[in-house]
């Protein structure tokens, strides 16, 4: 692999052909944490803005355009889970959730507004920026997968369940279903697999990718997530017990 040399905000090769460097807004009322996180971003060669509060954010994000969010949750002004659905409304960047609290029903609510990863301080900075090198990679294989796959004109029926997969819309009963990037992959994906017992290993795989920093835990957060979005038509994502799941409208 040729050598690369950091060259006026680019990756630079030796060649002379320049890699854009990945543009990183962390947004955090605790000025020392910002600090820590701009310290090790700019370490593994990261392009860094900062914002004090979840309003300052979503003013930056109409400016400006990142390439991921790192965004705290408890905030003055404006609250991470707000500025989060606000900057969603209007950009698709991909948001790593900071908070001290680490129930299930905060990582939940974190996923159902569009987040991408959620960490529990206190954290590793280490660690921190080795999910940020996921959701980065994570995020450039669904774009180019996005860019090469074929058109698709599969609407799939199952009873009152509609799933248009080129659309990327789910009907339950007639209704437009409102749910998360991720609850659509999942989807999908089960859906693609009809009658196959798919393992928690096999959808982190899937679904999230080789590279996903988490557990089998994230797999069950999001089907619990998808089962509500779907209603009563929950029951045709079955649980396979010590396995996974598998997607079966004929289940009772």
């Amino acid at each position: 692999m040729p050598a690369v040399s950091l060259c006026g905000g680019a990756l630079r090769h030796e060649k002379g052909s320049v890699i854009p460097m990945s543009k990183l807004l962390i947004v955090d009322d605790e000025v020392n944490i910002r600090a820590v996180v701009r310290e090790y971003a700019e370490f593994e060669e990261y392009e860094v803005d900062e914002a004090s509060n979840g309003m300052e954010a979503v003013e930056k994000c109409r400016s400006n355009d990142y390439d991921l969010i790192i965004m705290d949750v408890m905030m003055p002004k404006l609250d991470g889970y707000s500025a989060s659905k606000e900057i969603k409304r209007h950009k698709d960047i991909p948001i790593i959730m900071l908070s001290a609290r680490g129930e299930e029903y905060d990582k939940l609510f974190g996923f159902e507004i569009g987040a991408d990863d959620y960490v529990v301080k206190p954290f590793s900075p280490k660690e921190l920026m080795a999910r940020v090198k996921a959701v980065l990679a994570r995020s450039a294989a669904a774009a180019a997968a996005a860019a090469q796959a074929p058109a698709q004109n599969e609407r799939l029926v199952f009873g009152g369940l509609e799933i248009d997969l080129a659309g990327r819309e789910v009907y339950v009963d007639g209704h437009k279903a409102s749910m998360t990037p991720k609850e659509y992959d999942l989807l999908f994906y089960l859906v693609r697999n009809k009658g196959l017992a798919l393992s928690r290993d096999k959808l982190l795989e899937a679904v999230w990718g080789y590279d996903f920093f988490g557990d089998d835990r994230t797999v069950d957060t999001h089907i619990k997530m998808l089962r509500g979005s779907l209603g009563e038509y929950r029951t045709y994502i079955v649980t396979l017990r010590g396995l996974g799941y598998k997607f079966d409208p004929d289940a009772t």
